[in-house]
């Protein structure tokens, strides 16, 4: 068997980032229904995330875990604001019936 080392470096993680923050915003952006929007956010975050950790790894070698450090920020972030927007939308929910984002005009004039 030979040996065959496969390199994933900095480039990969920056395209696998991209798509998937792509993918978020194509959600957020198209989406309807709420529940579906939060989840294309926290997809978007997971990106960020990926990139973070990439570059303090790719970048910044021996110089502690700054990267890692503010991905956890984020995470602990989007996890609080994960469960506020979720109180919301059932708040919303209970209020309306429905999830769909164009019924939710409480804050129009």
């Amino acid at each position: 068997m030979p040996d065959v080392i496969t390199h994933i470096g900095l480039f990969h993680y920056i395209t696998l980032a991209t798509v998937l923050f792509c993918i978020g915003l194509v959600g957020v952006l198209t989406n309807r229904n709420v529940v579906r929007v939060l989840m294309a956010v926290e997809l978007m975050l997971s990106a960020v995330n990926i990139n973070l950790v990439a570059f303090n790894n790719f970048l910044h070698t021996g110089h502690g875990l700054l990267g890692q450090v503010f991905s956890i920020f984020i995470l602990t972030v989007s996890a609080a604001e994960a469960t506020v927007g979720l109180a919301l939308v059932i708040a919303l929910y209970r209020a309306r019936a429905t999830a769909d984002m164009e019924d939710y005009n409480l804050l129009k004039w």
